[in-house]
């Protein structure tokens, strides 16, 4: 790349917010070009690396070159620099195609009050936009994924039209939650899911293997590659192992180039007509808090104050059990069903919504297990077949309940940039101050007591709760979109208030985290800020 590139579009970062943007402009004819700091992923190589990878955590599989850093889920501390008092736990990774790659595939929308919080409630604030405005971008988007759900049960958001494919089907263990639930507060339905159900656009149907966190080896699973391939077949070029350090802002006030970095050290400017910066909720606004400037003494887009603030994820209550039958995990994908009918109602005056996740995976995340279970039954002097009973029995028991909780947006949750630590690039690391209101502390308390009567319903026994509070790998805010320039960074269409020519895409918009997994509402936001962003090219 040298400096004289010019483009219709820059897009920095090849997630899915960018990727799906990218892929509609690039097909309107537009000339779009990604800057992209990881590498090209070859999937068969990621799959051998996760195999063999010794700590098999969602970042296993992929590269964390010194000029693509990324947070790691058991070295947190490395990258983020945290200052309390809690630690952010969610991690990303940095590839061409983003975190898409070891995504769980939970495909659930928000429901019509996530939108109104503040005005229904009293609690935080609206979004600048209604479920009735997105419903048809929520329809889009799931057709872009490809996404297998029941178009009979909408889950409490209102459908216009059928999800693409038939839903996955639930698991034995799904069914047996079911039936203990039945007569209970507690409905259990299957999961909207990123992954086919049939093949489909060239993919696969899903066959079961049980490691869609990290990384799907056939690729049934959607990542942002689908749409890559998309705005390359279009016209558009990435460039990879490339890394944008600041931008650039002209006499108009709006964005006249991007620096950028490559991984052999070399340097350039590229510019575009229309810069759009879908580069997560933690690189985003480091981004733009890097290119403080004249005219842009805080960073880029800041005019607010807001930049790098409310930050937030799904704060989980993570539990498990045993039941009295077998129920035989450890099969399909990760999860098929949850429990999608406590995410809404008068309680959110006073405390958090949650829904709640039904693993398929067993005690997996919380002790290893299996693997966990057959080295604590060797230690007590099982040998043999009676070890392999033993296994049997006990795994096969196994049950395990997550709760996304909403989380408060709090302006002091927020990301800076470290004073003394940079990475590679010469970028700042980002410091994080993080804690937990009482209102989210409120939802995680009901969360489990919510978990404790489902264990009862099923009879479980040997019960626990994590002591922490995890991380649910759901980035959110500090970019928030609002009405008013003076207290939010973009407007409903994605577009910062402060420099026309500048779209920010991605979760970090999003005012409120609600309750749903993020990635069909950062779909269905890009799709929405296409036209927005093709007009002012133009």
């Amino acid at each position: 790349m040298s400096q004289d590139i010019s483009v219709d579009i820059l897009i920095i970062g090849t997630g899915i917010a960018g990727a799906l943007a990218g892929a509609k402009l690039a097909q309107k004819g537009l000339k779009v070009a990604f800057l992209e700091s990881g590498k090209r992923i070859d999937r068969s190589d990621a799959v051998q690396t996760f195999w063999n990878a010794t700590i098999k955590v969602p970042e296993s599989a992929y590269p964390n070159d010194l000029t693509a850093p990324h947070p790691l889920t058991h070295r947190i501390g490395d990258y983020y620099q945290q200052i309390g008092p809690e630690d952010f736990k969610s991690t990303y990774i940095k590839v061409v195609g983003g975190t898409t790659w070891h995504w769980l595939g939970t495909t659930l929308r928000n429901v019509p009050a996530d939108f109104k919080l503040n005005t229904l409630y009293g609690h935080a604030v609206d979004w600048p936009l209604d479920y009735a405005s997105l419903e048809p971008f929520y329809l889009a988007a799931e057709q872009e994924i490809g996404v297998s759900g029941d178009s009979d049960d909408d889950l409490g958001s209102p459908r216009s039209g059928a999800f693409p494919m038939p839903m996955i089907p639930q698991t034995y263990l799904d069914k047996q939650f079911a039936k203990a639930l039945e007569e209970s507060q507690y409905h259990v339905r299957p999961t909207p899911q990123g992954r086919n159900s049939v093949t489909r656009d060239d993919r696969p149907e899903c066959c079961g293997n049980g490691s869609c966190i990290p990384v799907c080896p056939i690729q049934a699973k959607y990542d942002a590659t689908v749409h890559l391939d998309q705005a390359e077949a279009a016209g558009a070029v990435i460039y990879d192992q490339t890394t944008a350090t600041r931008l650039n802002l002209g006499a108009d006030g709006q964005i006249a180039s991007v620096d950028f970095r490559r991984a052999d050290g070399s340097t350039g400017t590229v510019k575009g007509k229309v810069v759009v910066v879908a580069a997560h909720a933690i690189e985003t606004p480091r981004l733009l808090l890097n290119s403080a400037q004249e005219g842009a003494a805080n960073g880029i887009a800041n005019s607010s104050d807001q930049v790098g603030r409310n930050l937030m994820d799904h704060p989980s209550k993570l539990s498990w059990a045993e039941t009295p039958e077998p129920v035989w995990p450890y099969r399909g994908p990760l999860s098929t069903s949850g429990i999608e009918n406590l995410r809404d109602g008068d309680f959110r005056k006073i405390r958090a919504a949650f829904r709640i996740e039904i693993g398929n995976d067993g005690h997996n995340w919380p002790t290893g297990a299996p693997l966990s279970t057959a080295t604590d039954l060797v230690k007590q002097g099982l040998r043999g077949a009676e070890l392999d009973a033993a296994i049997k029995k006990t795994t096969s028991r196994h049950i395990r309940l997550t709760s996304l909780v909403e989380q408060s947006p709090e302006a002091t949750n927020r990301v800076t940039l470290d004073p003394n630590k940079r990475d590679a690039n010469g970028m700042p690391l980002p410091r994080i101050h993080y804690d937990y209101s009482d209102y989210t502390r409120a939802g995680l308390d009901a969360a489990e007591e919510a978990h404790n009567e489902v264990f009862a319903a099923l009879g479980a026994t040997n019960v626990n709760h994590a002591k922490d509070i995890k991380g649910a790998g759901h980035i959110i805010g500090t970019v928030r979109m609002g009405t008013d320039a003076s207290n939010a960074v973009v407007d409903c269409d994605l577009r910062s208030f402060n420099h026309r020519n500048l779209f920010l895409l991605g979760s970090g918009t999003f005012p409120t985290s609600a309750t749903a997994n993020p990635t069909l509402t950062i779909a269905a936001l890009s799709l929405r800020a296409v036209d927005a962003i093709a007009a002012t090219v133009k």
